[in-house]
């Protein structure tokens, strides 16, 4: 299933009717469109695994305090979790 890919032109000084144009994409914006999909899918990919990372050092953090003595109320205390 091919799907055709269109851009919209919309000149506001024609008459009503006749203000947008409708065009395919060419090859060379098809594949400028898909590349910033791909750069767009690893950027937010960076971000989750940013953001995982984050949380287990959090989470190691806690566990390390733990296990020096420190009750939850306390290391919510000091975190501010």
């Amino acid at each position: 299933m091919s799907e055709t890919l269109n851009k919209s032109f919309v000149d506001r000084r024609k008459p009503k009717g006749e203000r947008e144009t409708v065009i395919a994409l060419t090859s060379e914006e098809i594949a400028a469109r898909e590349a910033r999909a791909a750069e767009a899918a690893a950027e937010q990919a960076q971000r989750e695994k940013e953001a995982a990372d984050l949380a287990a050092a959090k989470q190691s953090a806690q566990d390390k305090l733990a296990e020096l003595g420190l009750t939850d109320l306390e290391i919510a205390a000091i975190t501010g979790a």
